[in-house]
């Protein structure tokens, strides 16, 4: 299967000195709202994966699902549209620029558009929802991040990751083959540790999270969310320098 090549050279727009002009740009940037199709062109895709179905919400193999739902709920993105095996929703996550130390109102507000993604393939297929929707929606593999549960790490462990191979997660494995081989798309992974003794990994990941543990991923949920946001206007070197540990 062919990747797309994108070779994007800078563009020069002639800049609208008019009186409306300017009124117009000062307006986008004390609203949000007025900005136009051109700038929200550059969608990102926010992926997070898991099996579908009420009895996986909570199990460790559904961590991508539910940052996926924390990103919602803040941003009052509705997930209810199906698409290529997805289930998702679109919408605008904002923040404000060069804030303030002292005034959280402080700064420009900005802006960026965004798919939140949950393939409703089960895991192990996630790129047969993932692929077709990217090319659907014309998202570049380096505007894509994937959330995802990783054996490797420690427990409650985040690292945000700039691409690479799967790492053994037959999700990532689905999506880097259906992409043609293409890893350029950022990650984050967040650590559950390996399962006790002998038990088989498959069965360990499809557990719930015990009390104990929730301790540590309910704030970790939190995080990654936060992390994915900063991805969003920061870049993933910014957000790994800021959030791994």
């Amino acid at each position: 299967m062919e990747s797309k090549s994108h070779n994007h050279g800078p563009t020069t727009r002639p800049r609208d000195t008019t009186a409306m002009g300017i009124l117009q740009k000062i307006l986008r940037r004390v609203r949000p709202g007025t900005q136009t199709d051109e700038e929200m062109a550059n969608v990102k895709m926010i992926v997070g994966l898991g099996n579908p179905g009420p009895q996986y919400a909570r199990n460790r193999h559904n961590l991508g699902f539910q940052v996926i739902d924390i990103l919602a709920r803040r941003h009052h993105i509705d997930l209810s549209r199906s698409q290529n095996k997805a289930r998702f929703g679109d919408g605008y996550i904002s923040r404000r620029s060069n804030p303030e130390p002292d005034n959280p109102f402080g700064g420009l507000p900005e802006r960026q558009k965004v798919l939140l993604v949950k393939p409703i393939t089960y895991m192990n297929n996630s790129g047969e929802a993932v692929v077709p929707l990217m090319r659907y929606y014309d998202v570049d593999v380096e505007d894509m991040l994937v959330i995802h549960d990783d054996l490797d790490l420690i427990s409650a462990q985040l690292r945000m990751r700039p691409g690479g191979g799967s790492g053994g997660q037959n999700g990532i494995k689905s999506i880097i083959r259906l992409l043609g081989g293409e890893q350029g798309f950022a990650r984050a992974r967040i650590g559950i540790g390996r399962p006790p003794g002998r038990m088989n990994p498959a069965d360990y990941v499809l557990q719930n999270f015990s009390a104990d543990e929730e301790s540590d991923f309910g704030p970790l949920r939190e995080a990654t969310a936060d992390a994915i946001e900063f991805w969003l206007f920061q870049g993933i070197e910014a957000a790994m320098n800021q959030y791994n540990r």
